[in-house]
């Protein structure tokens, strides 16, 4: 009997008033928590941070390493581009639970805004392991491949996505910049054109200038305008269209019709010095000495240009001022010594003063840097024969 009474008053003891009282204040805390969680990730989509973030320390000073709390301070702070602030709460997150995939996908995201390519490329791999599928993911890995210059592994990547969805715009896009970024401009053409096809009722203005860029590349100028033009049509001003019109024009020698896109270009920005420079060299194409140095100037009012000086140079030897031309490329040499061509204006004004011997001397100096170039080749050949 004592034996029953002993046993049934430790059980009343252990489901007593005080153990009830810290169970219910428990469940309250979760239900609090749960709440305050579900609040916090609300207004992070109604993109009111602040309030989220007071939201998620709340949470956190119940419970430093709660996932929630710890996640959504991540996005609220990298939201608001604090990425190293953020990188510290996914880690504290991934820290207290591994392959949490919100926290590894924030993180990522933060490297990759770091420009942090290779440990982006490291956290999302590690991602991809809970979920190999995720194609939002698996784009963002190619982008970062490309990034850091891999060719090979971010042609895999995108290229699996049109595994799994043929016609994913990012994969094409990726794709489309990936062969640009080295130089395989055909091919960047390809899937350009492939992005056209699937978009055409309402194609994104930067696939037309891109495909008008890759004609701008292989020289098929007169391909590329269409594009440029179309681009124009949605949007009268973008300086990608405009520049990519004047310079197809410049390259079909049509100098008048590139002036009148530079000069739009320079309405809008009138102290663009390499437009200015593009500008100058189309009026010195149509001998327009004079305005075309008054844009050299003005370029250089801005800031010094090697382009603007050589093209004061060459105005200077057109006009037989050849000692003026020397000196001015002498400088340029000193200050660009790389630059095959002020070598060939150099030679071409010692030419123009019936001294070939020095033509060959500035030649050979360009040769002795080690660098090959056909033009300076072929010319010494000439020169020499």
């Amino acid at each position: 009997m004592s034996d029953y009474g002993s046993q049934n008053s430790i059980n009343i003891e252990e489901n007593g008033p005080e153990n009830q009282t810290e169970e219910i204040k428990e469940a309250s805390e979760i239900s609090e928590i749960s709440e305050l969680s579900k609040k916090g990730y609300q207004l992070l989509k109604e993109n009111k941070i602040a309030d989220a973030m007071d939201c998620f320390t709340k949470i956190l000073v119940v419970d430093e390493n709660n996932n929630y709390a710890l996640v959504g301070m991540g996005d609220a702070t990298r939201k608001r581009g604090s990425f190293r602030d953020a990188v510290e709460y996914y880690r504290h997150c991934l820290a207290h639970h591994p392959g949490n995939n919100y926290a590894l996908f924030g993180l990522a995201d933060c490297y990759k805004a770091l420009n942090q390519f290779h440990k982006a490329i490291e956290i999302w791999e590690q991602y991809l392991l809970h979920d190999d599928k995720n194609i939002t993911v698996l784009t963002r890995v190619a982008d970062a491949y490309r990034k850091v210059r891999d060719f090979k592994h971010s042609k895999a990547v995108y290229l699996r996505v049109l595994e799994m969805e043929e016609q994913n715009p990012y994969a094409i896009i990726g794709l489309g910049h990936l062969h640009y970024d080295f130089k395989e401009y055909r091919d960047a053409l390809f899937y350009w054109e492939k992005m056209l096809e699937v978009h055409k009722e309402a194609v994104d203005i930067r696939v037309l200038t891109s495909i008008g860029n890759c004609h701008r590349k292989l020289k098929t100028f007169e391909k590329g305008i269409p594009y440029f033009q179309q681009a124009l049509e949605k949007e009268p001003f973008n300086f990608y269209a405009l520049f990519g019109l004047a310079d197809c024009y410049r390259g079909m020698n049509q100098q008048n019709r590139s002036l009148e896109y530079w000069n739009r270009i320079l309405e809008q920005d009138p102290r663009n010095k390499v437009i200015l420079t593009r500008a100058g060299d189309a009026y010195r194409n149509l001998n327009d000495f004079e305005r075309a140095g008054d844009y050299y100037r003005r370029a250089l009012n801005i800031e010094f240009d090697t382009y603007a000086v050589l093209g004061l140079a060459v105005i200077a030897k057109t006009q037989h001022k050849y000692q003026e031309a020397i000196e001015s490329l002498r400088r340029l040499i000193q200050q660009d010594p790389k630059n095959y061509r002020l070598y060939v204006e150099l030679a071409d004004c010692w030419i123009k003063k019936n001294d070939k011997a020095q033509a060959v001397e500035v030649l050979v100096e360009f040769q002795k840097l080690g660098i090959r170039n056909p033009t300076v080749t072929e010319l010494l050949e000439k020169y020499k024969s």
